[in-house]
């Protein structure tokens, strides 16, 4: 593999990155970790549950990789989260997350 590739290929399994316990929630097993950045953005690596918690979200696009749940929004409407789920939040949202299967996601954030 040239220099090049190998700082390009971030994970040859995705899967497989470990992460750490973040502390982010009281209500909430949650781990990180983030793998670089993107322009002004940073992207990684979010595990949390199983369990519930309420939050106030960012801009965040990300694509559910393990795992099982749902977020329900302040306006009554739920998204539900299952592997290959891309899910954008917007910066605001007031959310419910709980999650049945540990859930694993790549996220986005600018």
């Amino acid at each position: 593999m040239s220099d090049q590739s190998s700082e390009r290929l971030i994970a040859a399994d995705i899967t497989s990155i470990g992460v750490e316990t973040d502390g982010g929630s009281a209500a909430l097993d949650t781990a990180s970790r983030e793998l670089g950045a993107i322009g002004t953005g940073s992207f990684g690596i979010w595990e949390a549950g199983p369990g519930s918690d309420v939050d106030v979200e960012q801009d965040e696009l990300f694509l559910v990789l393990q795992g099982r749940g749902e977020i329900a929004f302040e306006d009554g409407s739920v998204i539900e989260l299952a592997p290959g789920a891309l899910v954008q939040l917007h910066a605001g949202d007031r959310t419910t997350w709980t999650i049945g299967e540990r859930l694993r996601k790549l996220y986005l954030a600018p």
